[in-house]
């Protein structure tokens, strides 16, 4: 299971990555809103761990536009903002629960997994030309006929479907391949989306490059 963590305090975060990993949780990590905001475009996640204090605002100010985005995704709110009027604050903003620091360990990882228990929302699936893609077992057709792709090839085309007719923007299309903490060499996602292109080429769709911005999906037009 995909969680992010959105945690300005960098012990704090690495202490809890450790613990929730060794529950065999993934987790991506972000330290200030607009990194947070930008992860939730482009990957799906299970849980979001949000803290309340960040160098650019207040961690409840983000949940309506979480909730634009990704629903139903769970939010849980973790602060040391813990005064009954903090908490009555963060829940009207819209998340699932509050938790206040300093908390015991056992008690996150209780509220974690009745969290993720919650039924995951009917993802549906996106068809673009003579591509569809389906959200929710990550399978790629094309003209109704599976497309088997190695994991990363599925990782670009997933985040690519998802704003599709939109630019990604280079550092978050790498954001959702390879996490937040995953080492990138220099020409990797290039060589990614070259085989991509090559493997779509009977999908009617096509991988554009924006120099110096991103990628974007479009179908290909009929005079092409």
């Amino acid at each position: 299971m995909r969680i992010l963590l959105a945690e300005d305090d960098a012990d704090f975060a690495e202490a809890l990555i450790d613990a929730l990993v060794r529950q065999g949780l993934a987790v991506d990590w972000t330290r200030t809103l607009a990194a947070t905001e930008e992860a939730i475009q482009q990957a799906s996640y299970r849980l979001l761990l949000l803290d309340r204090q960040f160098p650019d605002g207040d961690g409840a100010s983000i949940v309506p536009r979480v909730r634009a985005v990704q629903g139903d995704l769970p939010i849980l709110i973790l602060t040391a903002m813990h005064q009954v009027a903090h908490k009555v604050e963060g829940l009207d903003a819209g998340a699932d629960d509050y938790l206040a620091k300093p908390f015991d360990m056992a008690e996150l990882m209780a509220r974690v997994r009745a969290l993720s228990r919650r039924p995951a929302r009917a993802t549906p699936t996106m068809t673009l030309g003579n591509l569809t893609f389906d959200f929710e077992s990550k399978q790629v057709y094309v003209r109704g006929e599976e497309l088997k792709l190695p994991r990363r090839q599925v990782l670009v085309l997933e985040a690519l479907c998802f704003r599709q007719g939109r630019t990604v923007r280079r550092h978050a299309l790498e954001q959702a391949v390879y996490g937040l903490t995953e080492h990138v060499e220099s020409n990797a996602l290039e060589s990614h989306i070259s085989r991509l292109r090559r493997a779509l080429v009977e999908a009617g769709v096509e991988i554009h490059t924006m120099r110096g911005i991103g990628y974007v999906l479009k179908e290909v037009s009929p005079e092409e």
